[in-house]
């Protein structure tokens, strides 16, 4: 079971170069527990980059670049499907 609606779909971040944003994330309920993953301008976002971390749901960037800015959307992925949130926007000035 993967349920279509996210518990709470990412919001719009606006943040000054060199500061951490965070993108927070609750996925739908599923059954098994879905797994979050993100998506920036529609490309998977790696977190081998040592200024991000995905954690519970939540993508953080510990210090913005301008090439940090785009578009983003939260993947929650289980064996049913997958199911791409809303997408939210990092403004990063």
């Amino acid at each position: 079971v993967l349920r279509d609606d996210f518990r709470q779909p990412p919001g719009d971040v606006v943040v000054a170069a060199g500061e951490p944003a965070v993108l927070e994330c609750v996925p739908p309920r599923g059954h098994p527990e879905p797994s979050v993953s993100w998506k920036k301008n529609g490309v998977r976002v790696s977190d081998r980059d040592e200024r991000l971390t995905i954690r519970g749901g939540k993508l953080m960037v510990a210090s913005t670049h301008k090439s940090d800015a785009g578009v983003y959307v939260c993947v929650a992925t289980n064996v049913v499907g997958e199911r791409d949130s809303e997408p939210a926007e990092l403004v990063v000035f």
